[in-house]
């Protein structure tokens, strides 16, 4: 299946790039995303277990994704 994956501000920057099309298995997960990203370059200024938000909720690990899902990686923000 084919998910959207976003990326915002920090980590945006970090890869090079702010959006990507990834294929991952049938019944793949929320982790197995965090899994495939984390090879990316640049990736190591991740956090291990990023903020995940898949259609706009916030997701866990676990949860199973369907194609078309959109999963933005939420980085962290500073207030004032």
């Amino acid at each position: 299946m084919t998910v959207t994956v976003l990326f915002f501000a920090s980590y945006a920057e970090c890869l090079g790039i702010k959006s990507m099309s990834l294929e991952i298995g049938d019944r793949g997960t929320v982790g197995d995303v965090v899994r495939a990203v984390s090879g990316l370059s640049g990736a190591s200024a991740l956090p291990p277990s990023p903020l995940i938000a898949v259609n706009r909720s916030y997701a866990r690990a676990t949860d199973v994704l369907s194609n078309g899902d959109e999963i933005a990686f939420i980085p962290p923000v500073a207030g004032g």
